[in-house]
């Protein structure tokens, strides 16, 4: 389980602590009416702090568009090619590793022996290559422990067979559940598959279901918690001065652009000690989520908010608003 979280500015509003939840708006979003300070008071968890402004659309010094202009022209185009080819290279050690094997039709081919070790150690090595080519050159990993204690994706052209071949589990954002069983269904059997075999692969789990400036942590989907089996948190920093790599509030070309135009990006992991359940929280995976929740708020001094995804894009809604009057 990964929480995201970018290092920036403080943007809490006037009266937030860390252990406090921030206001719940409306969820019909603000007027056009509203100037972009309250919409970024009232929509906190979502606005920028770089150098960037609201959707990437803020104004540039002519030292900066010199900047971006000189990147577009040079960094771009090599890291646009040299990702695609370490895309290309996984998918033809999926698509060779896959053949004659079935369950590729259903989203999850059953690798086993030599197969599923090629594609963990091939995952593993051309994805920190892909994240090098990105700019992030340098991950610092710390250790910390305690005193007693089906969609889009699946049809992208090559990503889509490297997803099922990793065991990614495929959500209809606007639907109530990725297939018959449900998404929580899903995990819950995946989970189980994890704590009863050892050599079934882990399970990577965002709970918020959607990512914010950093300096927030949002509610957590109780999916991850039905199978009451041990997790391991995460917490997933992104310090930044002037492009922050966490996907809040733009537009997915722009923020792209911008990223592959930032010479060195940067982002730290932070593990935290296997959460093990206590008896109350298997019995109410509600108790479980909210207490996991507190642990990461806690650790990485994060705000707790009650903000969703509804609230994310009324806050989208009303900054294109604005930014087209302007």
């Amino acid at each position: 389980m990964a929480v995201d979280t970018t290092t920036a500015a403080p943007s809490h509003p006037e009266g937030d602590e860390g252990g406090e939840e921030a206001v719940r708006p409306l969820l019909s979003g603000a007027p056009a009416e509203v100037e972009d300070e309250e919409l970024d008071i009232r929509y906190a968890p979502y606005a920028r702090r770089d150098a960037y402004g609201p959707m990437g659309r803020g104004p540039l010094s002519a030292a900066q568009v010199a900047r971006l202009v000189l990147a577009g022209v040079v960094l771009l185009p090599l890291r646009l090619v040299a990702g695609v080819l370490l895309v290309v290279a996984y998918y033809l050690v999926c698509r060779v590793c896959t053949l004659f094997v079935g369950g590729v039709g259903e989203g999850r081919p059953r690798l086993q022996g030599l197969r599923r070790e090629a594609v963990l150690r091939a995952g593993r090595v051309l994805s920190r290559a892909m994240l090098f080519v990105f700019g992030f050159y340098w991950i610092p990993v710390s250790d910390r422990s305690f005193p007693n204690a089906e969609n889009s994706v699946s049809k992208l052209p090559l990503i889509g067979l490297i997803s099922k071949c990793l065991g990614c589990i495929f959500v209809q954002r606007e639907s109530k559940c990725s297939d018959s069983k449900g998404v929580s269904g899903a995990v819950t059997e995946r989970l189980h598959e994890v704590s009863q075999d050892e050599n079934s692969p882990m399970i990577l789990l965002f709970p918020e279901g959607t990512t914010t400036n950093g300096d927030y942590l949002l509610p957590f989907k109780t999916g991850a918690f039905l199978a009451r089996a041990p997790l391991q948190p995460v917490i997933l920093r992104y310090p930044c001065r002037r492009f922050s790599p966490a996907w809040d509030s733009m537009d997915g070309a722009r923020h792209v652009f911008l990223l592959l135009c930032q010479f060195a990006n940067y982002i730290e992991v932070v593990r935290l000690p296997v959460y093990y359940p206590s008896e109350q929280e298997k019995q109410d995976p509600r108790v479980y989520a909210n207490n996991v929740r507190k642990l990461l708020a806690t650790e990485g001094n994060l705000v707790l908010s009650n903000l969703g995804l509804a609230e994310k894009r009324a806050y989208h809604a009303a900054l294109n608003g604005l930014l087209c009057q302007s």
